[in-house]
């Protein structure tokens, strides 16, 4: 039987508590830190924040304190301490910090996944190969139980003792996604780590994009790259992303563009043509809709802020 934690157990408040004093001391203060043990990062945030947009790399996710919400198109997730998250596919998002303070910062371990390692594990979890469940999202949501939340204190003590993370990490990580293939929702990262699956070969199609997002997007070539149907293409996309095709283009378009205004300094419209707009009206109307803001007013409103 599973044992979820519950918010009064003191078992999983002590272990949280000691993950916090952890991260802490491995940290230098706010942001998303690096360590020794390549999957993993740790992530420090003393204040609320707003919208980030950005492209989130399949990863695990565990909040030890404070809270977050993430939004996958038209979708809002929030998760805290019981909560974990799961990214099993590329995916433009926009992330914020909900809860946090100078007393109690948000802090967040995040696991990036290893799709050899995933696909590995699948067959200690499934030997035989089962039909595809009903697809679901490449982003999800599952109550954290007392095993994972073990398995990922032990990992991260490893950071205190160098000298064992060669030979004990890769141990603490083959656990750690084991447990997640393992759990309620394990079905979804199954099923995409599987060669020859269709979410296989949606993940394949979203690769391709993330590469090649400037070029025309013509979804019958799509299809005929990754062995699909343009039918069964579009619905499983869309079943994993909450996105069609082409609107996941158009994400990856314009958070490229807004970061070449921010950080390359381009005009408006050779920010729009870089990333593949030929209309620089057409530009300007998407951005605003997905930013809420036209990129004049957006970007002197970052300016404002940075």
């Amino acid at each position: 039987m599973t044992s979820f934690i519950s918010p009064s157990s003191d078992e999983s408040s002590a272990q949280r508590a000691e993950l916090a004093r952890l991260v802490e001391g491995a940290v230098s203060g706010d942001g998303m830190h690096p360590t020794a043990i390549e999957p993993l990062h740790l992530i420090r945030c003393a204040t609320p924040g707003e919208m980030t947009y950005g492209l989130h790399k399949p990863a695990l996710c565990v909040i030890v304190q404070g809270g977050k919400e993430v939004r996958l198109a038209d979708e809002l997730y929030r998760y805290d301490p019981l909560h974990y998250l799961v990214v099993s596919v590329t995916l433009p998002v926009a992330g914020c910090v909900i809860r946090a303070s100078s007393d109690e910062p948000y802090i967040c371990i995040r696991l990036d996944i290893d799709p050899t390692l995933i696909a590995g594990l699948v067959t200690d979890v499934s030997p035989e190969p089962t039909p595809e469940q009903v697809a679901g999202r490449g982003l999800y949501l599952d109550r954290i139980d007392a095993p994972l939340l073990d398995a990922t204190l032990r990992l991260v003590r490893l950071l205190s003792n160098p000298k064992d993370i060669p030979v004990l990490a890769p141990l603490a990580l083959r656990e750690i996604f084991y447990r997640l293939l393992c759990g309620p929702q394990g079905h979804h990262l199954q099923a995409v780590a599987l060669q020859g699956s269709q979410s296989h070969r949606v993940n394949d199609a979203i690769e391709w994009l993330n590469r090649n997002y400037v070029e025309p997007l013509r979804i019958e070539e799509l299809a005929r790259r990754v062995n699909l149907s343009s039918s069964s293409l579009h619905h499983r996309f869309k079943a994993l992303t909450a996105m069609s095709p082409l609107q996941y283009q158009k994400q990856l378009r314009l958070q490229e563009a807004r970061r070449l205004l921010v950080a390359e300094g381009l005009d408006v419209s050779a920010a729009g043509y870089r990333v593949g707009y030929e209309s620089p009206s057409q530009f300007s109307r998407e951005y605003s809709r997905l930013f809420g803001a036209s990129p004049v007013k957006d970007l002197a409103r970052l300016r404002s802020i940075a």
